[in-house]
Order: C-alpha cells, then structure tokens, then sequence
C-alpha cells in the first residue's frame, strides 16, 4: 500500500512533528510506502532551486499514485498546502485519514481521525488509529 502523509512543513516544529509521526507510522506499518514530501531531496535541496511548480508536480505524481492519504489538520487554520491536497485525493476518489490533535479545534481532549472511503481496501494497524484517538 502506497501512502501519501500531507502536513505543514514551514516551521521547524511541524518538520520534527512530521517525521516524529511518520517513523511511528512506518515502525507500526513497516511493508507502507509512504511518502512524506519534506523527504523528497530532489525538491527540498536548498542548492538546488525547485520553485513552487516543481514542488507542486513532484507531490502531486506521488498523491495520485497513493491509496491513502494521510492529513494533518492540525493549527489556527488547516494548511493551504494540505488543503489543496485532500481536494486533490477528493477528486481522485480515493481515500484520506484526517487527523487533528489541536485542543482548541475539537470537543474533547482527545485527537480525533475520521477517513473516506479507499479505492483499495486499506488495514491500518491499531498503532496508528491510537496516535489519533
């Protein structure tokens, strides 16, 4: 299963948060390829310039070759760039997990996940669902 993981990645605290949670996800789903863009060399080298369509049509090849794409909701407001990217799954009728752990957002003091239907069938370990419930 191929797995695209959608966050910001303009701060230092979402670049840590971001690989802190995908190695949990990857050590709980460890035969997932996921792809999380902040890794991608080819368009993060600070040597080399890629501009904003590069970027865009480098995370985009990989969004649409996904199963599952996995958004953080998290902050004041949800990430243009993530936002862009669960329309992007929508329209590609496949499915997304959306998780959100920012207290002030939600009812509870819990995270919360909720998911769309998948084009393949997809098994998410019990790990992962924990991170956001």
């Amino acid at each position: 299963m191929k797995i695209y993981f959608a966050n910001a990645l303009f701060s230092h605290a979402d670049f840590n948060y971001n690989a802190q949670l995908a190695a949990q996800i990857r050590r709980a789903l460890p035969d997932v390829d996921m792809y999380v863009p902040q890794e991608n060399a080819a368009i993060n080298n600070k040597e080399a310039y890629a501009d904003s369509k590069m970027i865009a049509e480098a995370d985009t090849k990989r969004l649409l070759s996904a199963d599952l794409m996995i958004a953080i909701l998290d902050g004041p407001v949800i990430d243009n760039g993530v936002a862009s990217e669960i329309g992007v799954a929508y329209d590609s009728y496949f499915g997304s997990l959306h998780g959100q752990s920012t207290v002030r957002r939600r009812q509870s003091t819990k995270a919360r996940c909720f998911a769309t239907s998948c084009r393949k069938p997809v098994s998410l370990s019990q790990s992962v669902y924990r991170w956001f419930n």
